[in-house]
């Protein structure tokens, strides 16, 4: 028992922790974006699925002897694949596919490695069922469980603070190893009782259980899969509207495991009278919420009900499926069901929802999922009191409020597109054009959403066209040091982030502005909708790609100011705020010039992470924000409070009049906030806790 618990334990410690780690080493080279951990949990899921397979095959067709000369034949194949670390030459080049590119990637640097570990849980409990008849091997997937939320949480909390991404990929590898000689002690025990395991085998054969109805094994697949479009749903919407960083990978992830150990631990824990009511009541209220967030969106309270709403749709989604478990001589094919639900999820997630739907309904769909699969166990139950007599009537009343609820969802979805002229989504997120036609002609406006944050707004009549708006005006930090007399050779430029391209209203002729994106479809809407690029005075270029990997790339530009304002919705890329970040900006900015530095942000307090990196450069630094102050062109609505920075090396660039007497100097960072770096970024310490229970929450782990 010993030899199969620690291995099933330590395998699921390395499968887990392997998740965070590699999906932190590529998420800088695909935009730092939230759709770069959804195409990851893709992977995990498919090669979940993958293992799973491996693991039926291997019992059903082979004798245990055999399975244990082939599971230790991969395992010394796998560690050949080490290290994991992925290396320079799968730097994605140019605009091509990201999801593709990821699972290729994934699939070369860690696809064995990550198939004999999935393929531990399901493996192992057969063996160990076959060498100790009558012993229930499901605590041991509960065990399993225990240990992958282990790793989860040791990750952000112990492991990435504390070491490089090269330290734990070794580490990793040294603890693969480690698992090779766990796993070579348990098909040592099964070598050692062959006969007596295929005696068992074959006793088990003889009598074969009763096969499980056709309803039951289609809820082994749509329960899991349910679960899991909760888990990527809820997990997107996180990240989207906070950063994409471990913590909110692997809290979501957290939940959705700890709903696994509990329903598959023991009967006891997982009660209807229990479980049901609270899936109602938070069901209700994340209705309500959405409805709400249609008009006013907002984080305040409700990252903590959608975590709630997760970990109890996945309770009731496991503790049913658990309720549903064959015999254990079907225990491989029970856990290929459930791994294919899960595929089958993530694969409606991250590869066919943004194909089907304008905006993220996939969450819409999990809430109205987990509802009518309640109502298909009750359906399934031969014995349920709705299945005779005058009880089926009921299901008059069930069905009714079943559609009720599915409307509501209908209608809260189609209130988040109104007023919209135009929706786009990709592996970026969703862009959203909305179009204002007030009787004053001169008010006519297209404004460019990215999630439920305004990345620029424009004005369609002539005399205001060419007007900046939004956060770019006059009186914001960046339309202050553009409003600066330009050098006599003309002003060159740096925008990382296009939007709808408002920049390009500051240039003047002889200026050159370079506008650096990664996404088409911005590029795309900003030349197609919006005025502001093809009115421009200046040189425009548009330069394709993660901004930080093509300057890495690209000779000393010799730029007068960079912009930084590349904000996917409120999340933040965090690989463009390191230090080796702002190490390539300077690279590229000339003695004198200006790093003007976008701060603004709902739930995240960047001023000390940019004041860190200032320390460190030696750079000096001026804070703008321009509430209440209007210019003279636009009407307070168009002229949106923002935050910027401003750094440069001489300090008397920013002691210029036009810019000293509407800016301050920056609060010094507190002491326990460090620079940002790749191996390390520490965000807890940066949430704005005011009024938000869930940030609060967060800052007091």
């Amino acid at each position: 028992m010993l030899a199969f618990g620690l291995t099933i334990f330590w395998g699921a410690f390395l499968l887990f922790l392997v998740q965070p780690l590699i999906a932190r080493f590529i998420l800088p080279w695909f935009g730092g974006g939230p759709a770069v951990w959804t195409a990851c949990m893709l992977f995990f899921q498919v090669m979940l699925l993958a293992g799973y397979a491996y693991a039926h095959c291997s019992i059903t067709w082979l004798r245990p002897r055999q399975q244990v000369l082939l599971h230790l034949a991969l395992l010394v194949l796998a560690v050949c694949f080490l290290p994991i670390a992925p290396g320079e030459q799968w730097k994605p080049v140019g605009n091509a596919q990201p999801t593709g590119h990821i699972l290729w990637l994934l699939l070369a640097c860690i696809g064995l490695p990550y198939l004999v570990l999935a393929a531990t849980g399901p493996l192992l409990q057969a063996w160990f069922s076959r060498s100790h008849p009558g012993v229930s091997p499901y605590r041991l997937y509960a065990l399993s469980n225990i240990g992958s939320l282990l790793a989860l949480f040791a990750y952000p909390f112990g492991i990435e603070p504390h070491l490089t991404r090269q330290a734990q990929s070794l580490g990793w590898s040294v603890g693969l190893a480690g698992y090779a000689a766990l796993a070579a002690w348990c098909g040592w025990a099964v070598w050692c009782r062959g006969e007596a395991t295929v005696d068992a085998q074959a006793a088990s054969q003889a009598a074969p259980a009763r096969s499980p109805a056709w309803m039951h094994r289609c809820l082994w697949l749509a329960l899991p899969a349910c679960g899991v479009v909760l888990l990527l749903a809820i997990t997107n919407k996180l990240c989207q509207d906070i950063a994409v960083v471990p913590f909110l990978w692997v809290l979501p992830l957290g939940l959705y495991l700890l709903s696994f150990i509990i329903s598959f631990d023991s009967p006891r824990w997982y009660q209807r009278w229990l479980w049901w009511p609270a899936l109602v009541a938070l069901l209700g209220t994340v209705l309500w919420k959405l409805h709400e967030a249609a008009n006013f969106p907002s984080m305040a309270g409700e990252g903590s009900l959608y975590l709630g709403t997760l970990f109890v749709g996945c309770m009731v989604c496991h503790g049913e499926v658990y309720r549903l478990r064959p015999e254990a001589n079907r225990l491989t094919g029970y856990y290929l069901s459930l791994s294919a639900g899960g595929a089958a999820g993530g694969i409606f997630v991250a590869l066919l929802a943004p194909m089907i739907f304008p905006h993220y309904f996939e969450l819409h769909v999990g809430l109205f999922l987990v509802v009518a699969l309640v109502l298909a166990v009750l359906a399934s139950e031969g014995t349920a009191f709705l299945r005779r007599g005058a009880g089926r009537w009921a299901w008059v009343p069930l069905l009714l409020i079943v559609a009720a609820y599915g409307i509501g969802l209908f209608q809260t979805a189609a209130a988040s597109l109104s007023y919209t002229k135009l929706t786009v989504r990709d592996f970026y997120g969703v862009l959203k054009i909305t179009e204002e036609a007030p009787e004053d002609p001169q008010r006519h406006k297209l404004t460019l959403l990215h999630g439920g944050t305004i990345h620029g707004m424009q004005y369609l009549a002539p005399g205001l066209r060419t007007t900046p708006t939004t956060y770019y005006t006059a009186g914001s930090g960046v339309g202050r040091i553009l409003a600066t007399p330009s050098p006599v050779h003309g002003r060159k430029v740096a925008a990382v982030g296009l939007g709808t391209g408002t920049l390009a209203a500051w240039g003047r002729k002889g200026d050159a502005f370079h506008f650096y994106e990664i996404n088409d479809n911005v590029v795309r809407l900003a030349q197609g909708n919006f005025h502001y690029l093809r009115d421009s005075q200046a040189q425009i270029e548009l330069r394709m790609g993660d901004a930080r990997l093509t300057l890495e790339k690209l000779p000393p530009q010799n730029y007068d100011v960079i912009v930084l304002d590349a904000f996917s919705s409120d999340a933040i890329p965090v690989h463009l705020l390191t230090l080796e970040a702002f190490a390539t900006y300077r690279k590229h900015l000339r003695p004198g010039g200006v790093i003007a530095v976008h701060i603004s942000n709902r739930y995240l307090d960047l001023e000390p992470v940019v004041m860190r990196a200032a320390e460190h450069g030696k750079l000096s630094a001026l804070y703008f924000n321009n509430s209440g102050e209007v210019p003279e062109a636009a009407d307070a609505e168009d002229a949106y409070s923002s935050d910027w920075i401003l750094l440069s090396d001489d300090p008397a660039t920013l002691r210029q009049t036009s810019l000293a007497k509407h800016g301050t100097v920056p609060k010094p960072p507190a002491a326990g906030i460090g620079p940002w770096t790749d191996e390390r970024s520490d965000l807890l310490h940066i949430l704005v806790a005011e009024e938000d229970s869930f940030i609060a929450w967060l800052q007091n782990l």
